[in-house]
This record gives structure tokens, sequence and C-alpha cells, in this order.
């Protein structure tokens, strides 16, 4: 028989929320200025603090209890644990774009809406549309042009032909999605009268589906409860992530032209979602307590993900700043890249997206850089600063 110790147990300690390191704060207003005008570098140094200390995990002050994660451990909870981790109170809400539909239903709600409206958005029903989208290419201009500007049509008009068969009045949709890429806050202000407008739109569009039938994303959601919502958003979502990576994989062909052609674009895109993932930044709110790696974070922190953070982690990807598709040849490492999120809530759009920019590749000539600046400019999506100069080869 073991004799009975009379020594207390120890326990492991569990430390607050302000032990975490953080980036240097200002006076005054800790990380809100940072956060708003270059919040970039402010969450990179506030990465390498965390490394520096063995942890994965640090602080930011923006007006509420903040912290940034960015290992694939916590990538993987705080997509995975959607009762703790909730999206009702994230970033989505203060945008009027993406305020509502599956993007903040919660669970025990988000996965039995999700599977009503997954079938438009999976393989087989975009596959259907694959022709519309052909023929809906921009065509590449001579001479010089901006490939940021080019994407940003182009997507427009593959946007317009995959959800309304190109029945959408081309001139509202850029007025609706034009505020998106406004520096923040202004893609927080409302905008009833172009909302009302646009939902004018959809309702006439959607009433043509319902009485004479269609195979476009509007024709399979505007049946469902809540499908105009689910419509808007999603297209909110799908434009500015669509162009950014549309325009930096151009630009990346220009620049590497060995790598253009078909079998390569799919290694192409997938390097430059790493580089550049357009949804830079993703945000929950905590539920309830939550005790991660010996720091208790209480109820109603605002709990921050980082696709762009974990894809450059250097102690999980090998010169993680270059681009280099060739890594490709091998999976990446689990929980590490995530341009589309992951888990239960993985982005509807990711076979949409992929399908719009393949095709949009395939069908460019050989390209030449001619100037530009592809520095990442962080707003509500990551997109470069621009322009991004070129022409095509030979010319």
């Amino acid at each position: 028989m073991r004799p009975v110790s009379n020594l207390p147990v120890l326990r492991p300690e569990v430390r607050g929320l302000e032990t975490l390191p953080e980036p240097p704060p200002r006076p005054g207003d800790g990380h809100l200025r940072d956060w708003a005008l270059a919040p970039l570098p402010l969450v990179e140094e506030g990465a390498r603090r965390a490394r520096e200390g063995g942890g994965d995990l640090f602080r930011l002050r923006l007006g509420l209890p903040a912290v940034v994660g960015f290992s694939p451990a916590w990538n993987r909870r705080l997509l995975g644990d959607l009762q703790t981790f909730r999206s009702a109170g994230s970033f989505s809400r203060v945008v009027p774009y993406l305020s509502g539909g599956v993007i903040l239903t919660d669970a025990p709600d988000h996965g039995p809406r999700r599977q009503v409206v997954n079938p438009g958005f999976g393989r087989r029903h975009l596959e259907g549309l694959r022709v519309r989208v052909r023929a809906a290419l921009l065509p590449v201009p001579a001479g010089e042009f901006d490939a940021l500007a080019w994407a940003d049509r182009a997507v427009l008009r593959l946007l317009n032909a995959a959800y309304f068969g190109g029945e959408f009045d081309p001139g509202l949709l850029h007025a609706f999605l034009a505020p998106l890429r406004l520096p923040f806050p202004l893609p927080t202000v409302p905008r009833p009268l172009l909302f009302a407008r646009v939902n004018a739109e959809l309702r006439r569009l959607a009433h043509q589906r319902l009485t004479r039938g269609g195979d476009d994303l509007l024709a399979l959601l505007a049946p469902l409860p809540g499908g105009l919502e689910e419509t808007r958003v999603s297209l909110a979502a799908a434009h500015d992530t669509t162009t950014h990576a549309l325009a930096w994989a151009v630009w990346h062909l220009a620049v590497h032209p060995d790598w253009h052609a078909p079998g390569h674009h799919p290694a192409v895109l997938k390097e430059t979602l790493r580089l550049f993932p357009p949804g830079w930044m993703g945000s929950r709110r905590l539920a309830r307590d939550l005790t991660w790696e010996g720091v208790r974070l209480p109820r109603g922190t605002l709990a921050l993900y980082s696709p762009y953070l974990s894809a450059r982690d250097p102690g999980l990807w090998q010169s993680p700043d270059a681009f280099r598709p060739c890594r490709w040849q091998a999976p990446p490492p689990a929980w590490a890249y995530l341009p589309f999120g992951g888990g239960e809530r993985v982005c509807l759009g990711l076979h949409l997206a992929h399908l719009l920019i393949l095709e949009a590749l395939a069908a460019l000539p050989p390209l030449t850089p001619v100037r530009g600046d592809p520095t990442p400019r962080p707003g509500v999506t990551l997109g470069p600063t621009g322009p991004l100069i070129v022409r095509r080869s030979g010319e």
C-alpha cells in the first residue's frame, strides 16, 4: 500500500490576459491607431514577441479584451469549437455587407443552414456554369494595363454570370460593391438607399427564376428562406476576395512566366493565397471562459486568428516570404493554410473562387511585368497596393 503524502497538490498556475505579450501600445488609445493605419506591422510584431516567449498568442488593446493566435492548434480550436467561439460578435457584424446569412449563423443552427445553402456552391452545380463563366471572360487589353483594375472588372462580369446569368444591372453591381474597398471604417457606414436598390433588383431577378426557372446561383438560392440575403451577402464576400487573389496571381505569372501554364495554375493560386490571403484576419467572440496555454481568456474576449500570420510562420514553412509554387508538391502543414477558413465554417465560395480565377488565368496570354506595387494593403480584405502594370509579352 502506498503511503499517503501530506504534500499539497501543485496545480498549473493560470495567468491573466494582461500577462500575454503585446506590440508596443500608444498612450491613450492602445493599439487602435495602429490597427486602423498599419495593422500588418502591428500583428507581425505581436507574433514575433509571442514566438520569442514560446507561445502562440498575443494581446491587442482595441477597446475590449482581444487576443490573436496563429498556431495550427489555435486555428483548429477556434474554427472547430463552435460552442465556445461564436461568430455573432465578430467583425462581420459591423460591416453591413457581411452582417447576415450563414456567415453570422452560429451553432446549433449553422450546420442545418449550411446544408441548405451548400448545393448551389458545390462542385457539381458550379461545373454546369463553366461554359457561361468562360463566355463572360473579359478580354485582355492591348498594350500596358493595370492587372488590379482589370481583375476588378473581370470578376464583376464573372460573378454576374455565375449568380445572375449576366442579367444584373452592371452599373448597380459596381456601385454596390465599390465601397467595400474603401479605407476602414468607411465599409461599415450604412447605405440604406443603395441596399434598397440592390434588394429590388434581386427581387426582380428572383421572381424571374421562380416563374421561369434557371440554372445560375440565384435560381438555387431564391426559393430558400432568406435566400436573397444569402445571395447579397455571399456576393459581397466574393468580389474583393476574388479580385485581389486574381490580380496577385496575374502579377506573379508576369514576374514568373515559367509558371504560366494551366497545369501549374492551381499551385500558383495556392501560393498566391498563402502569401496574400484576402481574408487575412478572422474573428470570433468567446461565449464562455477559456484557458489557453495557462492563460485565462474571459467570456466576451475578441478572439482572432490570422491566415496571414499562420501562412508566414517560419516555424511551419520553409522560406515563408518567398513565392515558391513548387512547395505545393507536398501537403501543407495541417491548419496552417486557411485562406478560406476551415472546419465546418469553411468559406461557402471556395469552389466558386477557384473556378473563376483558374478560368481567368487559363485565358491569359504570356505577360511581362512593367511596374507595380504588390505590397499588401489590408482593409476588409487584403489587397495589393497597386497599380500592377503588365503587358502582353512581345509587345
